[in-house]
């Protein structure tokens, strides 16, 4: 038998297969970056200035999506030195945060190169550096995905379908992003690659699991990535990068073809989205992606083109204080302050969305459940086959969640019911809140976590952004403020609610989030998508917003 020294020497030796592809692809950058410092800034907002030229500054900083599109249409800036600078600065990226597990620079510039040779466009991105997630695959050649689980080190994995309408509508995919263990965690860390961290403060989290999309973008290393999310997967890593995210409502983004465990399970579904560092971003990717009619290659998807909604009254909105489990920290409590009374300011119905009753508690209950039905033994299984360490936000989301167990068909039959049933009284309550004047709330205004990115190992609770999926209703999240060390003092008199409440409520102290965005979510009913980032640009113009 192994010793367990022995038993860890192999997967540390299978794990240095990846990091030297990641490792070699990012020396593949030329120039070579110059200038880096010996010991990275606690904010790494800076770094861009002192080490990429004016002219990579102004292509990285100076334009939205739309902008650069513009001027690739036009040929005013070649694709090629487009995706030349955000190359490097992707580089520059990951040696700040260590967001990357591959660059792919030959590969970025062969496909730059060539839409630069063609006599028109190709299709609406053409010319656009696009970034991803790794474990949902890659147009390379000999494309590999591991989602972060040793086991799954060399294994071929080529394209999906949304990243081949993309490919299509003309984009340069040119770098691949960093997951967790298991890719369900809350932050960004692996055997394989190690911890992503935040590119405002390096001491927190840049959120999980598409947190090397969300340092990648908060850097500016990109402009527009794309992530999954089936917990908060896309919108907690964009709130704590302070960038964008949408996360659709499932089958209505292409899914199939990533690279997962418990694949075919049905409980709770994930989606794909786009995360950005603009608002217009989100419906731009929305557009492309179901303008090519993907339930035609794909049949368990919506039949629904993307419609933009246009509304035509003042938005009602509700804005959900606090879960009834857990209260947030003071930032993001001042954030919907800000933002609700910009919202009355501009005219819109704001009301109270009352938690309490609906039990969120209950909802985790269920959905964690739902997770992991096999109750983990198959991704704890591909952990032991490889001999790979469990880490800990692994042990919490499967070890100390008391739902999670091996369910037989009859239980999960009955866990399955009690989620319906939670939906059933969920929609029935957003209803409810018409019976007075006929109108419904158009969406709910909340908190996407419970304060800025958290210590790194700290994300242990979900709730924020898990309820969302378990009702399968749309979501977006967008920037609003930074921490203030003066307006956001903690407040020494309260007193936790539950344990829940006790961990996060020790956890703030203002000092810690120096430099942190502050995010809000917009959530609307399940398959009102187009309505939710309509909402977005009506809110975002209360606030005085483009």
């Amino acid at each position: 038998m192994a010793t367990e020294q022995e038993f860890q020497q192999s997967w540390e030796e299978k794990a240095q297969l990846p990091r030297k592809i990641r490792n070699e692809s990012v020396a593949r950058v030329e120039p070579a970056l110059q200038g880096l410092p010996e010991t990275l800034p606690q904010n790494s907002q800076g770094l861009a200035k002192s080490v990429l030229t004016p002219r990579e500054l102004e292509i990285t900083e100076n334009y939205s999506v739309a902008e650069l599109l513009a001027k690739l249409r036009s040929r005013e800036l070649s694709s090629e030195e487009v995706t030349r600078a955000f190359l490097r600065r992707a580089a520059l990226a990951h040696y700040a945060t260590n967001c990357l597990t591959e660059l792919l620079w030959d590969e970025a510039i062969e496909r730059a190169r060539y839409l630069d040779s063609l006599p028109e466009p190709v299709g609406p991105l053409h010319g656009l550096p696009i970034s991803t997630k790794e474990h949902h695959g890659s147009k390379s050649k000999n494309g590999t995905a591991n989602g972060s689980y040793v086991a799954w080190i060399g294994k071929p994995q080529g394209s999906i379908l949304l990243y081949d309408i993309l490919w299509d509508a003309g984009c340069v995919y040119y770098a691949r992003t960093t997951q967790p263990q298991t890719v369900m965690h809350l932050e960004t860390e692996s055997n394989i690659y190690g911890r992503t961290v935040n590119p405002y403060n390096r001491n927190l989290t840049p959120g999980g699991s598409s947190g090397g999309e969300g340092a990648l973008i908060g850097f500016r290393g990109s402009l527009l990535g794309i992530g999954g999310d089936i917990g908060g997967s896309i919108r907690c890593p964009s709130a704590h990068n302070g960038i964008y995210g949408y996360k659709p409502t499932t089958k209505r983004v292409p899914t199939s073809g990533t690279r997962g465990h418990m694949l075919g399970k049905e409980t709770i579904l994930s989606t794909l989205g786009p995360m950005a560092k603009d608002r217009d971003s989100l419906e731009l990717f929305m557009k492309v992606v179901l303008d090519a009619k993907p339930w035609r290659l794909d049949p368990g998807l919506t039949t629904k083109m993307w419609t933009p909604y246009r509304f035509t009254r003042p938005l009602k909105i509700a804005v959900q204080w606090w879960d009834g489990v857990v209260m947030p920290h003071p930032p993001m409590t001042r954030a919907l302050r800000e933002v609700a009374d910009a919202c009355k300011a501009a005219g819109m119905e704001v009301v109270e969305w009352d938690c309490t009753k609906l039990d969120h508690k209950k909802g985790w209950d269920i959905t964690a459940g739902l997770y992991f039905p096999d109750g983990g033994a198959e991704v704890l299984g591909l952990l032991e086959g490889a001999g790979e360490p469990v880490l800990p936000l692994t042990k919490f989301i499967i070890h100390e969640q008391p739902t999670v167990k091996s369910y037989n068909m009859h239980e999960l039959w009955e866990l399955c019911l009690e989620r319906d049933a939670y939906r059933e009284r969920y929609a029935r309550a957003w209803t409810d809140t018409g019976k007075e004047d006929g109108r419904d709330v158009d969406v709910i205004l909340c908190p996407p976590s419970f304060g800025a990115a958290t210590p790194h190992e700290q994300s242990r609770y979900w709730g924020y952004t898990s309820n969302w999926n378990l009702l399968d209703y749309p979501g977006v999240v967008f920037p609003v403020t930074t921490v203030d060390q003066e307006k956001d003092k903690k407040d020494i008199d309260y007193v936790p609610k539950n344990a829940e409440d006790k961990f996060v409520y020790e956890m703030y102290s203002p000092e810690k989030y120096e430099d942190a965005p502050v995010s809000l979510q917009i959530i609307g009913r399940r398959n009102y998508d187009e309505k939710v980032i309509a909402a977005l640009i009506e809110i975002e113009k209360a606030m005085g917003r483009k």
